[in-house]
């Protein structure tokens, strides 16, 4: 047996030598049929193809396959990319969009500023709202403005539409606004159509009170609420708000400013009443001794 096997290898051997050598020379041949640039070459060539090709389309299907599979595969990666880039510009604009919407809110409340109609002889400083600090106990917010900009205790802040409080506090480049809504705000203001006076005490709620009103039954929901300049405190005729009416009957005003969007606030440079300080700028009556002197003349 195992000479057997011994002559068995020894005729493999020379056969998978002669198998090879054939090989390489039909493999030679093919290359110089292929490289020969002759006429009839070329025809022979045309020939081969024409027998050869059209009988391999079972082969070439795999390839075909293989290839069409790898295209759809590059085509694949390129839309992902693409997917991605469109995902990161996406997330860009929704920055760009998130800025512009500020910037329009900005430019809304400021326009809001500039309609607000006030008295020609009062002059304003616009503020930027840096802070909120209010809590349950104190309704009040911070401005960027401050001594260095003139503000003085006690002045009034305005929103694009309405008073929001008065300066109760400056610093020198920043200044602390109380606002109406806090316990400690007392404000002397008049009821339009009734005419009646009142004061708008802050309780701390969206909704302060109206007290100290003589004639409740004259007043009505919806009744527009200004500032009565009682006091020289306020200059009249700044818009509170509407009155309203709470469950439980008692009068309250409904704000006319915007206290979820504080951003800008218009502080009033208002220096109080004139004062009459010499007898001389009052107009007196007249004394009886005058109208004889005229009854004589």
């Amino acid at each position: 047996m195992a000479r057997d096997r011994n002559q068995g290898d020894e005729f493999s051997a020379p056969l998978r030598r002669l198998l090879l050598g054939v090989l390489l020379l039909v493999l030679l041949g093919v290359f110089l049929v292929w490289r020969i640039d002759s006429p009839r070459v070329e025809r022979f060539r045309a020939q081969i193809t024409d027998a050869v090709v059209p009988n391999f389309d079972w082969a070439m299907a795999p390839v075909t396959g293989a290839v069409n599979l790898l295209r759809d595969f590059q085509s694949y990666q390129r839309i992902v990319d693409q997917n991605r880039e469109l995902r990161r510009e996406l997330q860009q604009m929704k920055a760009w969009k998130e800025a512009a919407s500020q910037l329009g809110e900005e430019n809304a409340r400021l326009l809001d500023l500039n309609n607000v109609r006030l008295d020609p002889q009062l002059t304003y400083v616009t503020g930027v709202v840096l802070a909120d600090s209010g809590s349950p106990f104190r309704q009040s917010v911070l401005l960027n403005i401050g001594a260095r900009d003139g503000i003085i205790d006690g002045w009034a802040a305005m929103d694009g539409i309405g008073l929001v409080g008065r300066i109760s506090g400056v610093g020198k480049s920043s200044s602390r606004v109380m606002l109406l809504t806090d316990s400690s705000s007392r404000i002397p203001a008049r009821i339009q159509g009734s005419g009646q006076t009142a004061l708008i005490v802050g309780d701390n709620t969206v909704a302060p009170h109206v007290d100290f009103v003589e004639t409740p039954d004259l007043v009505r929901p919806g009744d527009r609420v200004v500032t009565s300049g009682d006091g020289g405190v306020f200059p009249g005729g700044l818009l509170i708000g509407q009155v309203a009416t709470d469950p439980a009957g008692r009068l309250r005003v409904r704000l006319a400013a915007d206290y979820e969007r504080l951003e800008f606030l218009r502080v009033l440079r208002h220096h109080g009443q004139e004062s009459l300080e010499s007898p001389g700028s009052l107009v007196a009556p007249l004394s009886p001794d005058s109208f004889v002197g005229n009854g004589d003349g």
